[in-house]
């Protein structure tokens, strides 16, 4: 389909990129989990964190088409999904428009969430939308210069997780507006339970850095595939996947959880068959659908892991 056959909603639906929200469903998912588990369950601040998050990272799609396309990143070589400010489809005026009235709805959003968290959810939340702007704006793009793997794995990983805990335990356990982080509302299987998240949605950047090397290189982005190559990313493929499933074998030995927390186990073929893709390919014919498929690992393997958690205190 040509450019010109686009209708003007395509271009938005393409814009915000929906296939991507797996990334901000993920970390809900297993935060809700372990609040389960926990009794620290409130589902309004779980909404919440989910709805806040999902407008990141739909503002970030967009300021990731503006910014690409602004600043010569995109270019007719391109071979992923088609960019809309780029493609000529809406005016550039109109995504960074978006861009802003999306991160304000989600600063919106997140007021209720600092009422629930206090401080802390402040500090976060403005860190999230600075860097979703600044993962391609700015004077210092981060993913121009091979740290968009970091923010990923922070942001959409660490952040996200420990964050839908806290909101939930700080709503059960605290009184509103706190200044600090109470006790209880960050405990240390939040940071391991978020890791299995933040390892396979920096894989997601792992497959779009891969096949763009050739065209990031010439254009001046040096994502990480371009500054070591191939066989580097394809070894941090790797590495992740296997932090993601070794969190559930972590979580398995400890006295409170049982056996319901391996169920992301059973993905593990479909992420081989993923992989195999990943280590063969670099064409965006073959890494296109590899990407999307990564995104429907994360969400399955969150779902799983999530439901996991909550029952993880059955008998064996």
């Amino acid at each position: 389909m040509s450019t010109q056959d686009i209708s003007r909603t395509k271009a938005w639906v393409m814009a915000a990129r929906p296939q991507t929200l797996p990334a901000a469903a993920a970390p809900i998912f297993v935060g809700v989990g372990l609040a389960v588990h926990d009794g620290v369950f409130a589902a309004l601040p779980a909404l919440a964190a989910f709805v806040g998050a999902a407008l990141i990272q739909v503002g970030t799609n967009f300021a990731n088409d503006y910014y690409d396309a602004v600043q010569g990143a995109d270019t007719e070589d391109r071979e992923g999904f088609t960019r809309v400010t780029a493609g000529g489809l809406i005016e550039p005026a109109e995504v960074k428009r978006a861009m802003y009235l999306t991160f304000a709805a989600a600063v919106l959003v997140g007021t209720y969430l600092v009422y629930v968290g206090g401080v802390p959810i402040v500090v976060v939340g403005l860190l999230s939308v600075a860097s979703g702007i600044a993962y391609t704006g700015g004077p210092y793009p981060l993913g121009y210069h091979g740290l968009g793997d970091l923010f990923v794995f922070l942001f959409f990983g660490v952040v996200a997780v420990t964050g839908t805990y806290y909101v939930q335990a700080a709503a059960a356990l605290a009184d509103p507006l706190s200044l600090g982080v109470p006790p209880n509302t960050l405990p240390f299987d939040a940071f391991v339970a978020s890791l299995a998240v933040a390892a396979l949605s920096t894989n997601i950047l792992v497959v779009n850095n891969v096949r763009d090397k050739e065209e990031d290189a010439t254009t001046g982005k040096r994502t990480l595939a371009v500054r070591f190559g191939y066989a580097f990313s394809r070894g941090e493929f790797a590495a992740m996947l296997a932090l993601a499933y070794l969190v559930p074998l972590w979580f398995v030995t400890r006295e409170s959880f049982g056996i319901a927390v391996l169920l992301p186990l059973v993905t593990l073929p479909y992420a081989l068959s993923v992989t195999l893709t990943v280590f063969t390919e670099t064409s965006g014919g073959a890494l296109n659908p590899a990407l999307e498929r990564v995104g429907k690992l994360l969400a399955m393997f969150a779902a799983l892991f999530g439901f996991g958690l909550s029952f993880g205190g059955l008998p064996l």
